[in-house]
């Protein structure tokens, strides 16, 4: 082959099939517009009650409509990327840039210190030149137990990555890897394994007591100099901060069992007081951007939920691809893989894998500009991050090291650099605003990818085979809402905010992204249109009045039209995304489940926020389960057995569609015009029938099954009596 210095390092290709499916998404439009004329054509000759049904219906199928809308931008434009590491390492050998991992955890109970260094571990082993490459691991609980995991863990790294790279193993977590399929190694590599796993047990060990005693044992405490920081700790909200360099990646003693250089390794606990409101997550990222530009200023960023571990070593080549390509390189801020995790079931019973928003949306968005920044396993540029703004023709250097030679030793340098991760070093400053991850919203990595756009930057999605991260997903259907409450909240925020898509990004970002985002920021106003299909058309069918048109009408025909080709599309789209059919039928309850639960508590909390009487929270997903939760879950039996008031909710809306279900067939046997009832109610027999069915397990919960995950009686009590109170409050009206 010629000299290959002139070729890319990645190329882009568009979406198979996008014509057919713009001709779908234009014919299924028709079909809307007809809905909206026979909605609009056809309220006359009602009573009061049904005419109001009627324009509470005509105005759930305009905001349903006007979304679908919205959701075109995410498939209009679809592209996929492939990278050529080959050529990035021909090419440029020596030359890579050094690389900074942040790894951010706020809770030992809910974020075991197992569950970190594992993260860690993986990470400290890429396939990346050791002397470039530096971990820094993010603890807001400020937990000692943390810190002498991650001591451990660093021990146990010059054992674990020259057998990571002696076999090639993947992934390079060693939990994750004990774990797999190992059935095919070679005695060498069995002798090398059994050595390893034993290392790793005997660390497991030590941790595992130390959290079930909860404290570190004396002879732990005399080893480090580290846990004398802790002499003076008074509290988790309430202490100074801990900057320890477990490794000194330059410092040539710091060397594995074969002699090779270690990455360098940060533990940061950064300063808390109850009087200084410390922002989260974001807070936390940016006190180790400023900490890490002391220490190793790598140009490239990577952040990590510490339940994400990696996994696959090659990612950081990847995403350099992007980076450092002559042609586009020098546009791209960050480069973002899919959240991907590794405890899914088969059929995802609470659609925990985001399937369609991985596989298909991100890379509709990619198409118009790049992804949103998600929070984790995403590469950025740092001086992006630190605020730079896009200029055409500005390259950057690299291979460049702008960290001076002070000669000061790793405790000197401690001492000196800690103050960067006080409480108080961002007053009167840009950080929080125009520098680092922005403030004020719970999903403030949203909000900071688009700024970072808004700026003039591109983003890329890069979704390979080998997935890059992998992280635990949801156990629980209340974990589950929870998590969406947040994202949606956050979400909502964003669009009501100075950063509004909307307003801040027009005439600085496509439109297709704007409407990508929108997409994501009006999640949560689904809640009432959702809410008005569950409630309405079947307390209508209760009472005996029609909301549709009539089978052997004309008009029956869109409507048949848009529900069968947009569901056929839907089941298409989530098989070709890798789902099953029973996984798309849990999509669709947990649609429903979502969008009549999480997105009406985050709407009503977000409008509260707006006016003064509530704030928003940082809530940590629990990242363990119990064992009875854990098997419960590997069955796929939906997990309730919590008081929640969105499960008053989800119960009360499906005992009201089981009651007007039942009232109905009541009615059509002793009347026996079965015929004439089909005829002019087919769409609203079908609607909470459909609705009766995707609520089956929660039927379950409420009455038959007797194991702890079921329903609440009091959650029983409260549904049946709010649904039949609601059903007979209507039949008077």
């Amino acid at each position: 082959m010629a000299n290959d210095s002139h070729f890319p390092f990645f190329e882009t290709k568009k979406a198979k099939g996008s014509i057919v499916y713009k001709l779908f998404a234009v014919s299924n439009f028709v079909g809307i517009i007809f809905i909206w004329v026979y909605r609009a054509t056809h309220i006359a000759g009602f009573t009061d009650g049904g005419k109001l049904g009627w324009i509470g219906m005509f105005g759930a199928e305009l905001w349903f409509s006007l979304y679908w809308m919205l959701t075109q931008a995410l498939r209009w434009n679809r592209v996929y990327r492939q990278t050529f590491k080959n050529r990035l390492s021909e090419r440029y050998k020596n030359d890579l840039p050094g690389v900074d991992i942040f790894v951010c955890t706020a809770d030992p109970t809910i974020e075991p210190p197992m569950l970190v260094i594992n993260t860690v571990l993986s990470v400290m082993a890429y396939d990346y030149p050791t002397e470039k490459l530096s971990v820094y691991l993010s603890d807001d609980a400020g937990s000692d137990l943390t810190f002498y995991a991650l001591l451990e863990a660093s021990h146990f790294a010059r054992h674990w990555l020259p057998y990571c790279k002696k076999f090639k193993v993947e992934p390079r977590s060693p939990e994750a890897y004990f774990r797999s399929e190992l059935s095919h190694l070679d005695a060498d590599q069995v002798k090398s394994l059994a050595s390893v796993k034993k290392l790793y047990e005997d660390m497991e060990k030590k941790i595992e007591l130390a959290k079930k005693l909860e404290r570190v044992s004396k002879s732990a405490l005399l080893e480090h100099r580290g846990f004398s920081k802790w002499d003076k700790f008074s509290s988790r909200g309430d202490h100074d901060a801990i900057l320890q360099i477990l490794i000194d990646g330059q410092d040539a003693e710091f060397n594995d069992i074969e002699g090779c250089r270690l990455p360098t390794l940060v533990y940061l606990a950064r300063e808390k007081r109850p009087q200084h409101f410390h922002n989260f997550k974001a807070g936390a990222m940016n006190a180790l951007i400023r900490v890490s530009s002391e220490i190793s200023n790598g140009p490239i960023i990577l952040n990590v939920d510490c339940d994400m571990y990696s996994n696959n070593s090659q990612s950081i080549q990847d995403a350099l691809c992007f980076f450092m390509d002559e042609e586009r390189g020098h546009e791209i801020a960050f480069v973002q893989f899919p959240q991907k995790f590794h405890n899914i079931t088969k059929n995802e019973i609470y659609g925990g894998t985001l399937r369609v928003i991985s596989e298909v949306e991100f890379h509709g968005l990619d198409g118009y500009g790049g992804p949103l920044y998600i929070g984790t396993g995403c590469f950025h540029r740092r001086d992006t991050l630190c605020g730079r703004i896009f200029t055409k023709g500005s390259t950057i250097k690299w291979n460049s090291n702008s960290i001076p030679i002070t000669g000061e030793s790793v405790q000197e340098l401690e001492e000196r650099i800690k103050g960067l991760a006080g409480c108080t070093f961002e007053e009167n400053t840009q950080w929080g605003n125009e520098m680092g991850l922005r403030y004020g919203c719970p999903v403030e990595d949203v909000i900071t990818g688009l700024s970072i756009q808004c700026r003039g930057w591109k983003s890329i999605y890069f979704n390979p085979k080998r997935k890059g991260f992998l992280g635990v997903s949801a156990t629980t259907l209340d974990q589950t809402l929870v998590q969406h409450k947040r994202w949606s909240e956050g979400d909502l925020q964003i669009l009501l905010s100075k950063y509004s898509p909307v307003w801040y990004g027009l005439g600085r970002i496509h439109f297709g992204l704007i409407m990508g985002y929108c997409n994501y920021c009006l999640w949560s106003p689904n809640c009432f249109a959702t809410l008005y299909y569950s409630i309405i058309p079947s307390l209508c069918l209760l009472k005996g009045i029609s909301l549709f048109p009539q089978i052997s009408s004309l008009w029956f025909l869109p409507f048949a039209y848009v529900i069968a080709a947009e569901h056929i599309y839907s089941i298409i789209e989530f098989l070709w995304a890798g789902g099953t059919i029973l996984g798309w039928w849990n999509e669709q309850r947990m649609w429903l489940y979502k969008r009549t639960s999480s997105y009406l508590f985050a709407f009503v909390d977000t409008i509260f926020k707006l006016v003064g009487y509530s704030n928003s929270g940082f809530i940590i997903s629990a990242k363990v389960a119990d064992q009875d939760v854990a098997q419960r879950y590997e069955q796929e039996k939906m997990e309730f057995g919590v008081t929640s008031p969105m499960f008053i909710i989800l119960s009360s809306v499906a005992m009201l569609n089981l009651f007007c279900l039942v009232g109905m067939l009541k009615k059509m046997m002793v009347i026996g015009e079965f015929k004439s009832v089909y005829e002019t109610m087919a769409l609203q027999i079908l609607l909470c029938g459909v609705l009766v069915l995707i609520n089956l397990p929660l039927y379950s919960a409420l009455f038959f099954r007797r194991d702890k995950g079921r329903m609440p009686s009091s959650v029983t009590v409260k549904s049946v009596v709010f649904a039949l109170s609601l059903c007979t409050c209507f039949a008077f009206l």
